[in-house]
């Protein structure tokens, strides 16, 4: 009997040894990975400009090789500068300034208008869009939210009349405007100036086309003035300047560009000189005081010959050093004062010329 009970107690305790001895302690829960940065961090959205601004053209449009495209070169350095794409709206009548204004301010932060026609339209965005900024060339507009940019065309008019009065052989000079209205009759007073104080004998063509946006027209006019013995013709036409130009290259006579180096534009390298209009300069300083936190509301910035906002190019080396030598003296004199510009028929009519050798 007590061995019987013994072995039962030896049994049970082998039993609970090897029951005992099979368990193991569970094992510690493992620690929680750090998360990533990818896992902390909220999807992120594209970040946005600080900026964004646009440009609206006149009825020229882009591809007249002279305002509107030089405006556009502007914006698009600014853009460049600044990562933002500029926005553009093209206007093909007067009629589309108004709503053009108005859709380009609901859609960036500073709509720029390149043209003088466009006044009463930035007038009324302007009025319409107060927490808006806009910018206008070649007008002002006397508002809080706006900054005009004008230049002193009949300075640098002026300098390619010079040009033109010591190249002409004929004495026959022939000027193409587009629209007869204030701001072009600068440009024609700055040039007659130019060729009288340098070749009083000179007869100087006037005709205008009514239009900015008609490059037949432009050659049309050209050619009459041409049959008329003018060799030397300058435009300040718009797009109709082109016509102007293919004139020039099919009957060999001078044309003198506009707003921009316009050499490139004549397949017979006949622009002699072109009238250097700095609007890229105007709407790229708009844009870029804006961005820098540093925009002129009610601001007028005008550029003329000391400020390097006009002058004279020479892209197609036409233009002889003697000739260009007496232009820098005029250019001199017109910087110190010297020389006041008339900008108008009555200011023409007073204007004394001086004679600088």
């Amino acid at each position: 009997m007590f061995k019987k009970g013994l072995v039962l107690l030896l049994a049970l305790t082998l039993v609970f040894t090897m029951l005992t001895g099979c368990a193991k302690p569970a094992p510690a829960p493992a620690p929680e990975a750090a998360p990533t940065p990818e896992a902390t961090q909220a999807p992120t959205e594209p970040a946005k400009p600080a900026v964004s601004f646009g440009m609206i053209t006149d009825v020229g449009g882009l591809g007249d090789k002279s305002f509107n495209d030089s405006a556009w070169d502007g914006m698009q350095k600014a853009g460049k500068e600044l990562g933002v794409e500029p926005v553009i709206l093209q206007s093909t009548k007067q009629e589309d300034y108004e709503a053009n204004i108005g859709n380009m301010a609901q859609s960036v932060d500073l709509t720029i208008a390149v043209g003088f026609l466009m006044e009463q339209a930035m007038i009324t965005g302007a009025d319409q869009y107060p927490d808006k900024k806009f910018g206008i060339i070649d007008m002002v507009v006397a508002k809080p939210n706006v900054m005009s940019v004008v230049f002193k065309e009949h300075e640098g008019s002026f300098l390619v009349g010079v040009i033109a009065g010591l190249t002409t052989k004929s004495d026959v000079i022939g000027f193409v405007g587009g629209m007869e209205l204030p701001l072009i009759k600068k440009f024609e007073a700055g040039f007659r100036a130019g060729v009288a104080s340098v070749n009083p004998k000179a007869k100087v063509l006037v005709n205008y086309t009514g239009v900015f946006d008609n490059p037949d027209k432009g050659k049309e006019v050209a050619l009459a003035q041409f049959k008329k013995k003018a060799d030397v013709i300058y435009h300040a036409s718009g797009a109709c300047g082109i016509g102007v130009i293919q004139a020039a290259d099919e009957q060999g006579f001078w044309a003198i560009g506009v707003d921009k180096d316009q050499s490139s534009e004549s397949k017979n390298n006949k622009v002699l000189a072109s009238m250097i209009k700095r609007v890229d300069v105007g709407t790229y300083t708009i844009a870029k005081s804006y961005a820098d936190n540093n925009f002129g509301g009610g601001q007028i910035l005008d550029l003329g010959v000391k400020e390097e906002g006009v002058g004279y190019s020479d892209g197609g080396n036409n233009i002889p050093a003697e000739v260009k030598a007496v232009a820098d003296k005029y250019k001199a004199a017109i910087v110190d004062g010297t020389i006041v510009v008339p900008t108008n028929e009555d200011e023409l009519k007073a204007f004394k010329p001086v004679e600088i050798k």
